[in-house]
């Protein structure tokens, strides 16, 4: 089934999407295992092919294809939106960036220091999702690119990955200060 979506469809839907909000990104394909995402020191929009199919089977509800791409393609362009944050961010995006490789994972999740290095940045992250989530929501009301309950379910299969991962690390953050006297807030 999903042979007959070829990559061209795909990128037709994204450079509708962009045409009609008047946001013009270039669109790379991208192996990293992520459906779409929005690089914002490029300043381009990224799409691994076959994740994208995939992620789309994932979801529990069952919503197009097309409907699927264009609530990817509105929240990707709001990161875009939100482009100056992201870049505000760099600096310590980077700083995260090269702790987290100087170390080996064990090291990581047995040294509070770094791994509240880590939390920090999934709540980063999580902001920067629900404001690009929040971008999207607007685009939408504005341009009607889909349904209402169809872009949530959307929005919240994405938001529950980024929170997942952040609850596990933030419980094991918890439980590594409790095992060495300290109190969490």
């Amino acid at each position: 089934m999903l042979s007959r979506y070829t990559k061209d469809y795909v990128e037709e839907i994204i450079k509708s999407v962009m045409n009609t909000v008047k946001i013009d990104l270039e669109i790379r394909p991208d192996h990293s295992g992520i459906n779409m995402s929005y690089n914002f020191i490029g300043h381009y929009i990224g799409i691994d092919f076959e994740r994208l199919l995939s992620a789309w089977e994932e979801n529990e509800a069952p919503i197009s294809l097309e409907s699927y791409i264009k609530v990817l393609t509105i929240h990707e362009l709001g990161h875009a939106i939100d482009r100056l944050a992201l870049l505000e961010s760099l600096e310590r995006t980077i700083e995260i960036f090269r702790a987290k490789n100087s170390y080996v994972l064990s090291e990581i999740y047995n040294n509070r220091d770094l791994l509240s290095m880590l939390v920090e940045e999934h709540e980063m992250n999580i902001k920067f999702e629900e404001t690009a989530w929040i971008n999207a929501e607007h685009l939408n009301l504005e341009f009607n690119f889909i349904d209402h309950s169809s872009f949530k379910l959307v929005k919240r299969h994405s938001l529950e990955s980024y929170r997942t991962l952040y609850l596990e690390d933030l419980k094991l953050y918890e439980i590594l200060l409790e095992s060495q006297g300290e109190k969490t807030a």
